[in-house]
C-alpha cells in the first residue's frame, strides 16, 4: 500500500494551513523547528497554537518575522535554499514551487522571471511555509499527495498592485488546469499564491476522496472568520486502490441530434478528437414521435469542456448539450515496441497490481503489415497477442 495525504480544500488553502494540518496529523513541532534552522535565517521564529474555528479544533502555525527586506528576486530565494543544509530532495521541490510562482508573476507582468520582484511572496514567512510543508510531508512518510477541487473564495483582495477580484492574478495563473470553484458567501480570498503553488506542485491528482484506510485526520487553521470553518482538512493513511489503476474525474457532454446530414459526423468526430476529447462516440436512439436520431457523447478533461462544447455548437445542428462529471477508473498503460515475426510492432500493455492483464497491438502498425504482406488483420492480432501471453 501507498501512504498518502489527501487535502480537502473546502475552505481554501495556504502555506500555514498546510503546515498546521500536518502538525495536527502528527508532525512533531520540535523536529520542524530543527529543520527550519537549516535555512540559516535569523530574523524569524515560529509558534503553534490550538484554535477553534466554528467549533472545529485546529492548529494555527505562525511565523513571526523581524526582517527588513522588502522584496527578493527568484535568484535571492534560490540562493537561500541552496546555501541551506536542507535535504537535497526538499531543496529541489522548494525551488520548483518558487519557480512556479515566478512564472505566474512573470506572465502577469510581462517580464522575464529573473526580473520579477517578490513582495509578499519573497518574505521569510513564505520561505518558511514552503520548506515547512515539504518537510512535514517527508517527516510523516507521505509518498503521494492528492487534493480535492479548490475553493478560491469570492469578493476582492488587496495586494501590492492594488485591488482585484478573487482569485488574485498570480493565484489564478498558478491554479490553471486545476479544478476550482467559488463560494459566494465567503466574500474573502481563501487561496494564497503560496498555498496554490505548493499544492499544484506536490499533488499527483485532483480528485474526490480516494478509497483509503484513514489513519489520521488533521486540521490546519487559516486566518479568516467566515460562515464555514476556515480550516484545511487532511486525511493521512494508506491508499487502498491498486497502484496500477488510476481514478479521475471526466466530463461527459451529450446531445441528441435528429436533423443533421449524417455525412458530417466524420468531420465532427475528427475535430473533437483533435481538440482534446478523450473519447467520442455515436449512439442510435429513438426520440419523441419515434423519430430516429443520434446521441453524440464526448468524454473530456474538465478543463477542455468549454472548448469542446463550442465545437459541437459550431459543427452540428445541436442547440443544447447536457453536461455532467463522472468518476473514471483506468488501468495504467504503457506502449512498448516489440519484435514479432512480422517485424517491430508497438503493443499497448495494461497492468493491475504489477501484473500484465491485457496486451493489444497498435491498430495502425498491424494495418500496415496486413496490407504490405497481404495477411489477414485478425491473424496478425491473434498471433501477437498469443506471443505476449
Amino acid at each position: 500500500m501507498t501512504k498518502i495525504a489527501y487535502f480537502d480544500c473546502f475552505s481554501g488553502i495556504s502555506g500555514d494551513m498546510i503546515i498546521g494540518s500536518l502538525i495536527s496529523s502528527g508532525l512533531d513541532v520540535h523536529d520542524l523547528k530543527i529543520e527550519l534552522k537549516k535555512l540559516k535565517l535569523k530574523d524569524f521564529e515560529v509558534n503553534v497554537k490550538r484554535v477553534v474555528k466554528n467549533g472545529i479544533s485546529a492548529r494555527k502555525f505562525n511565523v513571526i518575522s523581524t526582517e527588513k527586506v522588502k522584496h527578493r528576486h527568484l535568484k535571492d530565494i534560490n540562493n537561500i535554499i541552496e546555501s541551506s543544509k536542507l535535504d537535497e530532495e526538499i531543496k529541489i521541490q522548494a525551488k520548483k514551487i518558487f519557480q512556479r510562482i515566478a512564472e505566474a508573476e512573470a506572465k502577469i507582468h510581462d517580464q522575464p522571471t529573473e526580473k520579477v520582484h517578490f513582495h509578499e511572496i519573497g518574505a521569510i514567512d513564505t520561505i518558511v511555509d514552503v520548506v515547512g510543508s515539504l518537510f512535514g510531508l517527508k517527516n510523516l512518510g507521505i509518498e503521494k499527495v492528492y487534493c480535492s477541487k479548490v475553493n478560491v473564495g469570492s469578493g476582492f483582495v488587496e495586494f501590492s498592485h492594488g485591488k482585484f477580484p478573487v482569485p488574485a492574478p498570480a493565484t489564478a495563473e498558478i491554479l490553471k488546469n486545476i479544478p476550482v470553484y467559488a463560494t459566494a458567501n465567503s466574500n474573502t480570498e481563501l487561496v494564497t499564491p503560496t498555498g496554490a503553488a505548493i499544492i499544484s506542485t506536490m499533488a499527483e491528482k485532483f480528485c474526490n476522496l480516494p478509497v483509503m484506510e484513514v489513519e489520521k485526520i488533521g486540521y490546519g487553521a487559516g486566518t479568516k472568520d467566515i460562515d464555514q470553518p476556515n480550516v484545511l482538512r487532511v486525511f493521512v493513511g494508506q491508499l487502498k486502490e491498486p497502484i496500477d489503476s488510476e481514478q479521475e474525474t471526466v466530463c461527459i457532454i451529450e446531445t441528441n441530434i435528429d436533423d443533421m446530414n449524417p455525412q458530417l459526423y466524420d468531420y465532427v468526430l475528427e475535430r473533437l478528437t483533435k481538440d482534446g476529447a478523450l473519447d467520442v462516440y455515436l449512439t442510435n436512439i429513438l426520440m419523441k414521435k419515434n423519430r430516429p436520431a443520434v446521441k453524440l457523447t464526448v468524454l473530456s478533461e474538465p478543463e477542455d469542456k468549454d472548448k469542446l462544447i463550442r465545437i459541437i455548437f459550431e459543427e452540428t445542428t445541436s442547440i443544447g448539450v447536457r453536461i455532467r462529471n463522472e468518476e473514471r477508473k483506468t488501468l495504467k498503460r504503457e506502449i512498448k515496441e516489440v519484435n514479432t515475426q512480422y517485424g517491430k510492432i508497438r503493443v499497448k500493455i495494461a497492468k493491475l497490481d504489477g501484473q500484465i492483464i491485457n496486451t493489444m497491438p497498435e491498430y495502425e502498425d498491424c494495418k500496415k503489415i496486413a496490407k504490405k504482406k497481404n495477411i489477414s488483420l485478425i491473424e496478425i492480432y491473434d498471433t501477437i497477442k498469443d506471443q505476449k501471453r
